[in-house]
């Protein structure tokens, strides 16, 4: 009897990503069908434990323009869909979907965010901005005011100098114990 890897996926308007979990998979072998006929087998393991998968899909698929990607800890499909709409759940069998299938939240974007531009930091705007004029530092003076001293700051000689003087009266401090005979 076959297992069920985890699969996870995650959409777009006119795609679907299906990520198949299984490190080490040999013996692929992946099928799509233009009515939205998923199949998926393999194995993994030293034992060479069989995995399969068989969905029907929400809806009708490109199979010419999908492409599948298998690497060494998982297989990536992305789904062409045949029509650029979104579909409100992955498989046409309605009610609660298969334990092993989950939704790829690190791909998931949503409708309404869809033709945003999902770079980190794409909605800022900076302009002109001089970002060196903001004395955050990082460069000459760092912690402490233009015009004052550090303190705290000591060359390496003094620091050696103090360690050896520590040192010195740590060494004058230690007392040998009081040896008392009976």
């Amino acid at each position: 009897m076959s297992r069920h890897p985890t699969v996870k996926w995650a959409q777009r308007s006119d795609e679907v990503f299906i990520t198949i979990e299984l490190p080490d998979a040999k013996d692929v072998k992946l099928r799509l069908e233009p009515e939205g006929k998923f199949l998926f087998s393999a194995t993994s393991g030293a034992d060479k434990i069989p995995y399969e998968v068989d969905f029907d899909l929400h809806d009708k698929v490109d199979v010419e323009g999908s492409k599948a990607s298998v690497g060494n800890r998982n297989i990536t499909y992305l789904v062409k869909k045949a029509k650029s709409k979104w579909w409100n759940r992955l498989l046409k069998q309605e009610g609660k979907p298969p334990v092993f299938l989950k939704v790829d939240w690190d791909r998931w974007v949503d409708e309404d965010e869809e033709d945003q531009d999902t770079k980190p930091g794409a909605d800022m705007n900076f302009g002109d901005f001089d970002f060196s004029k903001m004395n955050m530092g990082g460069g000459e003076g760092f912690g402490a005011a233009e015009g004052e001293d550090d303190e705290d700051s000591d060359t390496e000689d003094e620091n050696v100098e103090e360690l050896s003087a520590l040192k010195k009266d740590a060494a004058s401090a230690v007392v040998a114990p009081e040896v008392k005979s009976v």
